[in-house]
């Protein structure tokens, strides 16, 4: 007898029903939405970018989703029950859904889109993560009855729900067989979101409809998860490539909403009566390296004099002001796991930062930093980093490259310290991951310590929230005490929308969702 351990209770739990908020409005034609290039395709997960990934999660849905804070929140599925091994994931379906074709959702559909992803000839982007090369080995897809679907691993992982939820693996979204033709190549979309897909010009536009069958959850919009009101009748994503263009037609009225605001446009469009600008901290990480086998960088107490050297509040505020909060963790902020002690940055404090160069015997030498003038944050941070880190005597002199350069130089791990910025990771085993591992056979990672690489694979294995925080909290102390790179902010996702439109919000993942955006 298995026995089933309950991995959601409460308000996760929730039966779909009438969601919160205003009911959709079907006089409201819909909006006009910039994007910097074109979709590479509609399949979920394959063939995509970060774009394809936005327009596709409005059509498709999996059975979790990501909430706002990258926890795990049920989607197509109203419960999820592990087993007491953790190998197996028992998923009940939510009833009353339905496909863009007026078919019900059922244990049917969900086996068949889970063993065509892992089909390689279908090339998804997560099928590495599914295989046994990655996170997680399935060996197993069941379906008890028709509300009832089970995935068996080969062993416990705690990353399984969170991979799945992704949106680069398209949320390993369910759609109905009619999304490929008799000869099994894809057709297009079917799934069970609250847009359908109406028509895509290639180059030009591609047109979402409201899904008039669609029954949102109950409660407030949350992530990629919660409620979706299809307040639009129609979106019309528009390929506008370059950023000038998107602004120029934001401000004549050709577009209402543009994503991906460069951070030296902000002041101008906030300074507009007729446009609106939001914001939210990303799960990206901008911050300075350290090479920690490089002969003078090797000793910790220089690399702590650094930290306390610069006044990295003051730096944060000067780029970002209120945007995002100074973030001493590679856990972003707005993660779930982001608690009190992530927080805690050692204070500014010349005096003790010299008095540790000079036990270090530290002798003024140059220690050389490398940026970059593409993401002007980062050029901006090593700038003011060179000048705070002088008054403790250290020596800082700046290495302009183009980003390409700086890019292999990282990976070849030649350099001393640099200026960098990390795209986003949805949980923090993968947080500390990325920064971590033997230099040896991967000389792009900064932290090599034994004791902390142990936690990390001990992080990547265990499903116990508390068990996790407390290992997440054990490394960012370590973290802090050995100091392989000094974590600044996490960096903002800006959108800007023109008067008028109701419901527009940022979020950590940097997705646009236009699920809730109504006209006024």
């Amino acid at each position: 007898m298995v026995a089933w351990l309950t991995a959601f209770a409460g308000p996760a739990s929730a039966q779909p029903g009438s969601a919160a908020g205003p009911a959709p409005q079907r006089g409201d034609y819909g909006f006009r939405v910039a994007l910097n290039s074109d979709i590479r395709s509609t399949q979920p997960g394959v063939n995509r970018d970060f774009n394809t990934d936005s327009v596709v999660l409005h059509m498709v849905e999996g059975l979790v989703a990501l909430r706002e804070n990258a926890a795990i929140a049920p989607m197509l599925a109203e419960r999820i029950d592990l087993s007491a091994d953790g190998r197996t994931y028992r998923f009940t379906l939510r009833q009353g859904v339905t496909f863009h074709n007026g078919a019900p959702l059922t244990s049917a559909e969900v086996v068949w889109s889970l063993k065509r992803y892992l089909d390689p000839a279908v090339q998804w982007r997560c099928l590495p993560d599914f295989d046994g090369h990655g996170i997680a080995k399935v060996v197993d897809i069941g379906a008890p009855d028709a509300a009832t679907v089970t995935i068996t691993l080969e062993k416990p992982t705690a990353l399984f729900l969170n991979t799945m939820a992704r949106p680069d693996c398209g949320s390993t979204a369910i759609v109905h067989p009619a999304s490929v033709g008799a000869d099994g190549v894809w057709r297009q979309p079917v799934g069970t979101g609250p847009y359908r897909l109406g028509e895509w010009r290639r180059g030009q536009y591609v047109d979402l409809l409201r899904f008039d069958g669609y029954v949102p959850l109950a409660g407030p919009r949350d992530g990629l998860a919660g409620a979706k009101i299809a307040s639009a009748a129609q979106i019309r994503f528009m390929v506008i490539p370059d950023s000038s263009a998107a602004k120029a037609a934001l401000i004549a009225g050709a577009i209402d909403l543009m994503s991906d605001v460069a951070s030296t446009e902000l002041s101008d469009m906030r300074g507009r009566n007729d446009i609106t600008v939001v914001s939210a901290p990303t799960m990206g990480l901008t911050g300075f390296l350290i090479q920690t086998r490089d002969p003078l960088l090797r000793d910790p107490r220089i690399r702590r004099a650094m930290a306390l050297a610069i006044d990295v509040p003051q730096i944060v505020a000067s780029l970002v002001g209120t945007d995002a909060p100074d973030n001493p963790s590679p856990i972003p902020s707005s993660s779930a796991f982001h608690t009190a002690v992530q927080g805690v940055r050692p204070r500014h404090d010349i005096a003790a930062a010299k008095r540790l160069l000079a036990e270090a015997g530290y002798r003024g030498q140059t220690i050389r930093m490398i940026t970059n003038r593409r993401y002007p944050n980062v050029y901006d941070a090593a700038v003011a980093a060179q000048s705070m880190a002088a008054e403790a005597g250290l020596k800082i002199e700046l290495e302009v490259l183009d980003w390409a350069t700086q890019l292999d130089r990282y990976t070849r791990g030649d350099y001393q310290m640099m200026s960098f910025l990390y795209s986003p990771r949805l949980d923090p085993s993968l947080s500390y991951e990325m920064l971590s591992g033997p230099k040896d056979s991967q000389p792009r990672k900064l932290w090599e310590d034994p004791e902390a690489l142990a936690l990390i694979r001990r992080s990547f294995e265990v499903a116990d929230p508390a068990e996790r925080q407390a290992i997440f909290d054990d490394l960012f102390q370590r973290f802090i005490a050995q100091t392989p790179a000094i974590i600044l902010f996490n960096q903002p996702d800006y959108l800007a929308h023109r008067k008028g439109l109701d419901g527009v919000a940022s979020w950590a993942a940097a997705q646009t969702r236009l699920w809730g955006v109504s006209r006024r």
